[in-house]
């Protein structure tokens, strides 16, 4: 799985040459080394993985073609109200679709992070697209099928934006999915402005596609842009950074149990006691690098806490739009607890797990976190 091979596969699949600007390249390759030296692929992950890889790599020629025959996507104003981020696990899923639920604010939908692209001949209805959606979403059920008890899929609802910054190789995802720790090392010291600069792109082109979006704001979600803060605030004039807060006692063993489930799609050889500290490791380097953000730029961000979003996650919703500049009115209250019902239907399962279980002990999280523990609001 070498780098100029996916690269002529992703031609092959598109009839496609033009992939742009080429700084790609630099995070393609890190991550494939990874992969390769570090990750313990099965034959079946080896498999799935460089599917993914070209797919990905044929979105970008994709891309680059729509543009060119398009040059209007350019002109396409996106303004984002919010980036919903904080530790996985902190309630920050069922906020953002709270908050996607308002008339006034649109937000990345499943079905179009999967396929942002339109296939040739397709109408604005996106029918085959949402169909490879929903049997995209049912076949992960049934590789994971623990994962439901964790986190709800829903294949047309809201979903993180950092599904489209898997195009530009600069995200979360991989080692989310695959141990790749060296590649996670360089996303942690990488300049994502590029990354971010295309994230643009994309909600540009999602626009385009979709006139009902006009004039409504996005509000966005990924623990992801914890690695990125400044850049996102320097990307996206105007945007607030939303902050979800727990004890990372509890989200990090919670995280690292939802990232076991994962990755056993991709790996025979999945160590969760590796995970458990990773995962510390990088959530610790994370939120030192936040706290200097947000003492340097205090009025670009919004706090949530874990225990308010369970006793009262619509006042949470209503108080956050309020801080986005969005006057509720009855629609809007009307939106939120329609979703609220619906999430409650649609929960099913449980999620159990021990710190121990992923080679952790709460004493040594709340000491590492204890930094945390005192700044956080």
């Amino acid at each position: 799985m070498r780098v100029p091979g996916l690269l002529a596969a992703a031609r092959e699949r598109t009839g496609l040459t033009d992939f742009g600007d080429e700084w790609f390249l630099e995070p393609l390759t890190v991550l494939t080394t990874s992969l390769a030296e570090e990750a313990r692929l099965s034959v079946l992950g080896l498999e799935l993985t460089r599917r993914r890889l070209t797919a990905l790599l044929a979105d970008r020629l994709r891309l680059r073609a729509l543009r060119l025959a398009h040059p209007e996507i350019q002109d396409v104003e996106v303004s984002v109200a919010a980036e919903i981020c904080g530790l996985p696990r902190t309630g920050s899923t069922l906020l953002h679709r709270l908050l996607a639920a308002s008339p006034r604010l649109t937000s990345t939908l499943s079905w179009e992070t999967s396929y942002p692209i339109p296939f040739p001949d397709e109408g604005r209805e996106a029918e085959e697209r949402k169909r490879r959606a929903r049997d995209r979403a049912r076949l992960f059920l049934e590789m994971s099928p623990e994962f439901a008890g964790i986190h709800t899929i829903e294949w047309d609802g809201p979903e993180e934006d950092v599904i489209l910054l898997d195009r530009t190789f600069v995200s979360m995802s991989f080692d989310s999915f695959y141990r790749v720790p060296t590649y996670g090392s360089w996303l942690r010291a990488a300049d994502q402005t590029p990354a971010y600069r295309e994230l643009r792109e994309w909600l540009q082109v999602l626009q385009w596609q979709d006139p009902e979006r006009a004039g409504r704001r996005w509000v966005l979600k990924s623990p992801h842009h914890l690695t990125a803060v400044d850049t996102v605030l320097d990307t996206f004039d105007g945007c607030r950074i939303v902050m979800t807060h727990r004890s990372p006692v509890d989200a990090v063993p919670s995280y690292a149990s939802m990232v076991a489930s994962i990755a056993r799609q991709y790996s025979e050889q999945v160590d969760p006691l590796e995970l458990g500290p990773y995962w510390a490791r990088r959530f610790t380097s994370a939120l030192r690098a936040f706290a200097g953000v947000r003492a340097r730029r205090p009025d670009r961000f919004v706090d949530v806490h874990f225990a308010d979003m369970l006793t009262d996650p619509l006042g949470q919703a209503e108080r956050v739009l309020a801080a986005l500049d969005v006057a509720v009115d009855e629609a809007d209250r009307a939106a939120l607890a329609a979703y609220l019902e619906r999430n409650r239907a649609q929960r099913h399962g449980s999620h159990t797990y021990t710190p121990e279980d992923f080679g952790l002990a709460r004493e040594r999280l709340e000491r590492d976190f204890a930094f945390y523990q005192e700044v956080s609001p």
